[in-house]
């Protein structure tokens, strides 16, 4: 996580090579340099969702990068100056305000796409305020619970702004950027279906999660979550875990929920206490094995199990 002073040095440098840069190629500022003739619009985006539906709606006119690397929690990501810069210079810059700080502090207002703006966002989890070192993960910032890639509905109206902004962005190249994100739009509304179908009929409707990454899923499918913490990294108190426990049994949950980038113990401690057993549950916040969508399917797949869902 990045440090005030790493922050300001971070802010420091990023002024310093924004000067140089301006200096040594003569054209002015970032924000109105036009990119060399035939060149594609550089885009960046925050993390794995949000590249994921960036590359479906630039393809083959824009060149996307991600910010996040593969297999690491995005909420904990630190820029170098390298990506600030990159940030800075971007085309267009796509993330979600409250999930990274650090990137929240690299983006120019008038060249970014948050997400967030594009949709009807939903409160933080209800115990946003009670874990202790929850103010140091970012959720602090905004009052929504920024995971809302996990509901496609809600993405698919984010590819169709996106495919807006870019164009308006890149006029050559709008109607391809248009065209592809009503695709993208289509696609996601498909998985919409089958999510709503698979989930429609099931034995339990509540979810107990190593965090709070699911308000947007339970919000669609008229699921309820329950998450043991706010933030992957926060350790819960034992009077949380008590808590759970004591509604887990209530309501016959079966399964509790893992995630691959977050260490289990606390969830198999639950688990323990409960007499239910494991499963992982993807917040698709690190790119997976396959890609988005595949990553969906397999979440639904692993809920119709542990939620005992009849299609």
């Amino acid at each position: 996580m990045m440090s005030g002073f790493s922050r300001s040095t971070a802010v420091g440098l990023l002024a310093t090579a924004t000067l140089l840069t301006a200096t040594a190629c003569g054209s002015g500022s970032a924000e109105t340099a036009a990119p060399a003739e035939g060149a594609k619009p550089e885009l960046v985006a925050a993390f794995y969702p949000l590249q994921w539906l960036t590359e479906q709606v630039g393809g083959p006119d824009a060149q996307v990068t991600g910010l996040t690397a593969p297999g690491v929690e995005p909420h904990d990501v630190e820029l170098g100056i390298q990506q600030v810069t990159q940030v800075k210079n971007a085309a267009l810059a796509v993330y979600i305000k409250g999930i990274q700080p650090a990137v929240d502090d690299a983006v120019d207002p008038a060249k970014s796409f948050d997400a967030a703006t594009a949709v009807t966002t939903i409160p933080a989890g209800e115990h946003a305020h009670e874990e202790e070192g929850e103010e140091e993960h970012g959720h602090e910032e905004v009052a929504y619970d920024p995971h809302l890639w996990l509901d496609p509905s809600r993405l698919a109206t984010v590819a169709t702004k996106l495919g807006d902004r870019l164009a308006t962005a890149d006029p050559a190249h709008a109607q391809g950027y248009k065209d592809r994100a009503a695709r993208t739009a289509a696609t996601l509304g498909t998985l919409d279906q089958e999510f709503t179908k698979g989930l429609g009929t099931c034995k339990t409707k509540t979810l107990v999660t190593a965090h709070e990454a699911f308000g947007y899923l339970a919000d669609r499918y008229k699921l309820k979550q329950v998450g043991i913490t706010l933030d992957p990294e926060t350790e819960p108190s034992p009077a949380r875990i008590s808590e759970v426990a004591k509604l887990a049994k209530a309501e016959g949950v079966t399964t509790i929920f893992t995630e691959a980038l977050v260490s289990p113990k606390v969830a198999e401690v639950l688990a323990n206490q409960v007499g239910a057993k494991t499963a992982v549950l993807d917040p698709l916040e690190s790119k997976p094995s396959g890609d988005y969508l595949s990553a969906m399917r397999d979440n639904l797949k692993t809920l119709q199990t542990a939620l005992g869902c009849t299609a």
